[in-house]
């Protein structure tokens, strides 16, 4: 076992670990934090997204001691980070996943909210091309992508300050 310090959310955690645990291994099992989903084990899924450095990285291939000194975002960590910049209640994306009915299951979630929220930090206003290069990590069985793609699209435009595209499928407001 190793002792490792980590930096979590924004907090540094220090727990042991076998040499060959995975960082998933060590968010889920160590730390309790459980956001991040164990799917296939072998980074075809996505599930156990998390941002490393900003960027998104599959927990489940990344050893945990290759972590030390990196800072690692977990789907736990995103809305309080949102509130510490000033904002209120979630980020913007999980906001934008939940109103544009972008989430079903909720396994693939947390993975492709941070895939989304990486995307987003690096290209405020990405078309649909750079939606698909940056979710192609991420794999969802139950809603498809046309949705997601436009929770991402509805951040985008909300942060340049217009309303997003109305979609076909939107309710009118105050509307059933």
């Amino acid at each position: 076992m190793r002792v490792l310090s980590l930096r979590i959310n924004g907090d540094l955690h220090r727990t042991a670990a076998p040499a060959h645990w995975t960082l998933l291994e060590v968010l889920r099992y160590q730390l309790g934090l459980t956001g991040s989903k164990q799917g296939c084990d072998k980074g075809d899924c996505g599930a156990c997204t998390v941002l490393l450095d900003g960027e998104p990285v599959m927990s489940c291939l990344q050893l945990a001691a290759t972590c030390e000194g990196r800072e690692i975002t977990t789907i736990e960590g995103l809305a309080p980070a949102h509130r510490a910049r000033g904002g209120e209640g979630a980020d913007p994306v999980q906001e934008a996943f939940d109103s544009c009915g972008a989430l079903q299951c909720g396994f693939c979630q947390p993975g492709m909210i941070l895939s989304a929220r990486a995307l987003l930090d690096r290209t405020p206003f990405p078309d649909r091309r750079e939606m698909q290069d940056a979710l192609a990590g991420n794999l969802c069985r139950c809603t498809g992508y046309t949705q997601i793609y436009q929770a991402i699209e509805k951040v985008a435009c909300e942060g340049a300050g217009f309303a997003p595209p109305k979609t076909s499928w939107a309710r009118e407001e105050g509307g059933d």
